[in-house]
């Protein structure tokens, strides 16, 4: 077994060596062995900092992520929850793509005030559905 240096492993995973040992102090990752007084880790640390990662991404929290881990104790991460942490991101991930259009169109937009644009108003809507529409809008003069 390869094992890896505290300081090779945060460069490589962009983990700051604080945050790995709070890691490690959690139970979320093992160092087997020092190098001195420096830990070393084994390569599938790698792996397991990529699946925090990801589980932190995904809104998960530490003890959750843990519990994937744990060989002994099956995940209680039921399905149909796993299910909603994808609807919700696929929803942030459609909430973003909104306010990158808007963004886009007010950096474009030839209307004198971007709050007079009938097209940023629209994309508005999108994003916050309770906003109504405003009478009276300035035409979309985007090219």
């Amino acid at each position: 077994m390869k094992l890896i240096d505290i300081g090779a492993l945060s460069k490589t995973s962009g983990v700051s060596t604080s945050t790995l040992r709070y890691y490690e102090e959690m139970g979320l990752i093992q160092s087997p062995a020092r190098n001195g007084l420096r830990r070393q880790y084994s390569e599938d640390t790698l792996v397991q900092l990529a699946v925090i990662s990801l589980g932190k991404a995904a809104g998960f929290s530490l003890e959750e992520i843990g519990k994937m881990f744990d060989k002994d104790t099956p995940s209680d991460l039921p399905r149909p929850t796993l299910q909603q942490r994808a609807n919700d991101i696929d929803r942030q991930i459609r909430r973003m793509k909104t306010l990158s259009h808007m963004l886009r169109h007010v950096a474009q937009c030839q209307a004198p005030s971007h709050m007079e644009c009938e097209r940023f108003r629209k994309l508005l809507r999108v994003a916050c559905p309770a906003i109504p529409a405003a009478p009276n809008m300035a035409p979309d003069t985007e090219q």
